[in-house]
């Protein structure tokens, strides 16, 4: 839709991406709804193209999640921006380099200005910015097509404009959010798996509370391996901007304690819809209790199983993983949240064992 050429290789994993001189400048509904990281396109449009017009994102409805933070930022920098029937418009003959003091560490708004900022003229500090593995993965990125950034996996992250960037080959990080799904899976079943590519750097926090629950957890050349023996015992969390334990992974925290011996108390301090889940949890047995933005959860030896709605990716991730572990048969609706973020989550689950079937 923006007039890119992309070709995707699903064998190899790869993904080519051919770029006209000028993209087009619109990001339709149609497809921005499914995806909340779409906004993402609101900066590099802006900076290349001098207009972006994006629609308000869809993705998960775990929060307010505003998008004030990217707003103001490119507003700091010059834009003009508005919104109209739906969607952002933003404009700028050419963005200036500032100094911007995030709020609060967001991901999306650390992304959004700096991938704006490479092509901005002069310099942009972003200060309290996201720490994220992704945020430095990006910023790899755009240096290796010339950008000039510095900062990357600190709270203060510099940009030096500059007047182009070229073409370039690079290899994505592995998602430490589906490498942490799969320790914790391989936790609650008391199972025994290699998780390949996953970074135990980059889950440092997540590990270390699974070597509290009792697995057995090894750094290997090719990954992590990673045992359960026994029945998890509980442990608190309290989700915080990376390093601390990543809020997406909270609800997999939920579900492993759900089972484990002890009560623990969960604290959300990123998203306040991230609870949203419990509800469907209640229905399989569990005992949680919602306070605010704690739960606590008091394990029990079995779920039982029951209907459930996956609210968004991490909840029905988090749901399948508690199906594993229900006597019975779990039904999870709306299971395309899911994919969103695990493909072929089924089948690789069936590989190791599981009795799961894709509707």
């Amino acid at each position: 839709r923006l007039g890119c050429k992309v070709d995707v290789d699903h064998e190899k994993n790869l993904v080519i991406i051919d770029v006209p001189q000028t993209p087009a400048a619109r990001a339709d509904y149609d497809l921005v709804r499914k995806l909340r990281a779409s906004i993402n396109v609101l900066g590099p449009l802006l900076t290349r193209v001098g207009r972006a017009e994006v629609a308000l994102p869809g993705g998960d409805a775990i929060g307010s999640r505003g998008l004030d933070f990217h707003i103001q930022g490119l507003t700091d920098m010059g834009a003009q921006i508005h919104s109209e029937h739906g969607y952002i418009i933003a404009t700028a003959k050419k963005l200036t380099g500032c100094k911007i003091e995030l709020p609060f560490p967001s991901v999306g708004a650390t992304e959004n200005l700096m991938t704006a900022a490479v092509l901005a003229t002069g310099t942009t500090v972003i200060e309290n910015a996201a720490r994220e593995p992704d945020v430095v993965d990006i910023g790899e990125f755009l240096i290796s097509m010339g950008a000039k950034i510095s900062g990357l996996g600190t709270t203060t992250i510099e940009i030096v404009g500059v007047s182009e960037l070229k073409p370039t080959t690079h290899a994505t990080l592995p998602d430490r959010i589906v490498a942490g799904t799969w320790a914790f899976a391989a936790t609650m079943t008391l199972g025994d798996i290699q998780i390949i590519n996953g970074r135990t750097d980059h889950l440092e926090m997540p590990l270390e509370k699974l070597v509290d629950a009792g697995a057995i957890i090894t750094k290997e050349k090719t990954g992590f391996h990673i045992k359960m023996d026994r029945r998890p015992s509980s442990f608190d969390v309290a989700t915080l901007p990376y390093p601390g334990f990543p809020t997406d992974l909270q609800p997999m925290a939920i579900s492993l304690n759900a089972i484990a011996n002890g009560t623990a108390l969960i604290t959300e301090n990123v998203f306040e819809g991230r609870f949203m889940f419990v509800n469907e949890l209640l229905r399989l047995g569990a005992k949680v209790q919602v306070d605010g933005h704690h739960a606590a959860v008091t394990g029990i030896e079995k779920l039982s199983s029951a209907p459930v709605v996956a609210t968004d990716i991490r909840a029905g991730a988090a749901l399948v993983l508690a199906g594993l572990v229900s006597d019975g048969v779990t039904l999870i609706e709306d299971g395309y949240h899911i994919d969103r973020g695990y493909p072929d989550f089924a089948s690789e689950l069936q590989k190791l064992g599981a009795d799961v079937a894709r509707g």
